[in-house]
């Protein structure tokens, strides 16, 4: 069950945040927002030279660390870290990965395998070394960094649909079974943005097969031709979330995800429908 939506109210005192993935995209400008606003960020990268300029800029209020989600044993070592250094962990954010660009028959099982690694055995990671400390504490609050292809696909990355789907399964059940530690969780939705997400370090390449070159083609083009937000105008609604009492389970970001995911549910819900009796005939006489 999702939590229930309430107006949030003025913003809490200032927070203390482990970001992944603080590099780019959205992790750099979340990351630089909460320091912005007086909050202390742990900022953690695969490479540390890679977000160095957050301590130039913002001394003892940002900790600055190397972190390879993908190995547990650093994982749980950097969230410790962080907690011992700040006292606390007020927000707990998954922000780390990428996107495998392939069709379904092209990708091969070790590149199947890197994306689930990174997207979802690297968040559950984070996930497990951070609950103690926030049990610990008395309470804390989780987000994930998810996408409206958390609810829909689209052909060429369809493993990233699913490392998507996936990643909101595991939430919404760690929502229901965290609740009465007092730690709540978030799924941040983007749609299309302007971030660095379309770069080479943001994409992997599944060997190509000619047959989909045009299909491949046609899709890249209609993504250039896509609608992008400003991912500059993001961070406040970020901040409303976790100043919240009662923060949502789900948050879309954008204004284009609500309209699309309304259409494909529509769409599932007349299906199944439709065939109904077929899906009642096949219950049989209960035992």
């Amino acid at each position: 069950m999702e939590h229930q939506s309430e107006t949030p109210g003025t913003a809490a005192a200032h927070k203390v945040w482990f970001i992944t993935g603080a590099s780019r995209g959205f992790g750099r400008v979340w990351t630089e927002a909460a320091l912005k606003r007086g909050d202390k960020v742990a900022a953690t990268a695969r490479k540390l030279e890679s977000i160095t300029d957050f301590k130039d800029r913002y001394g003892d209020n940002v900790l600055t660390l190397e972190l390879d989600v993908t190995n547990a044993d650093q994982v749980k070592t950097a969230v410790e870290q962080a907690y011992a250094h700040f006292g606390r962990l007020d927000v707990v954010l998954n922000n780390a990965g990428y996107s495998l660009v392939g069709t379904i028959e092209e990708a091969g099982a070790d590149d199947i395998r890197a994306l689930y690694e990174t997207n979802i055995i690297g968040p559950v990671a984070v996930i497990q070394a951070a609950l103690p400390l926030l049990r610990k504490q008395g309470g804390g609050h989780i987000l994930g960094t998810s996408s409206g292809l958390g609810h829909v696909t689209l052909p060429v990355i369809g493993y990233y649909c699913s490392s998507k789907w996936a990643f909101e399964a595991i939430h919404e059940s760690l929502a229901a079974e965290v609740a009465a530690f007092n730690i709540k969780v978030t799924i941040i939705e983007p749609g299309a943005y302007a971030t660095e997400f379309g770069s080479q370090e943001s994409l992997k390449f599944a060997a190509g097969l000619d047959i989909y070159t045009d299909f491949k083609a046609k899709f890249v083009d209609g993504l250039k031709n896509s609608e992008r937000g400003d991912p500059e105008a993001t961070p406040d609604a970020v901040f409303k979330i976790v100043d919240a009492e009662n923060p949502p389970l789900r948050l879309f970001l954008g204004s284009n995800n609500l309209p699309w995911v309304r259409k494909a549910y529509a769409e599932r819900l007349a299906s199944w429908e439709e065939w109904q009796s077929v899906s009642s005939a096949a219950q049989g006489q209960s035992k």
